[in-house]
């Protein structure tokens, strides 16, 4: 299973990372923003999708619509991680075809949760 980590935080992609080997996963590709996120995406196979919501040039929501926009993509597995905790947040969030919802701080636990809730659909 591969995964992809958007945020614009090295660090925080490298906790995310730390977090899937964790748990299991090691197939995992990143990128720095929404913009580098499509590139990715369309270069490989890519089952499953964290992305921050604050990032530069294309931010999470920005990245998401666009991705569902691509062909074959509307049902790809996302998983948002970000600090945006307001109720408001989250449902924009899914609206925009979110499957699930993660708020900073978290722990492997939560993650681990939240990807096989993800996955289970």
């Amino acid at each position: 299973m591969r995964f992809l980590v958007v945020d614009d935080s090295s660090t925080m992609r490298r906790i995310i990372i730390n977090t899937l080997n964790k748990i299991g996963y090691t197939d995992i590709v990143e990128a720095g923003n929404g913009r580098e996120g499509i590139v990715r995406v369309s270069e490989g196979p890519v089952d499953l999708v964290i992305t921050d919501w604050n990032m530069p040039e294309m931010n999470g929501l920005e990245f998401i619509r666009a991705l569902r926009a691509m062909d074959g993509k509307d049902k790809l597995p996302v998983l948002m991680v970000t600090t945006n905790a307001a109720k408001d947040d989250i449902v924009e969030a899914l609206r925009a075809g979110v499957n699930n919802y993660v708020v900073k701080p978290f722990t492997p636990e939560t993650i681990k949760e939240k990807i096989d809730a993800v996955l289970a659909h």
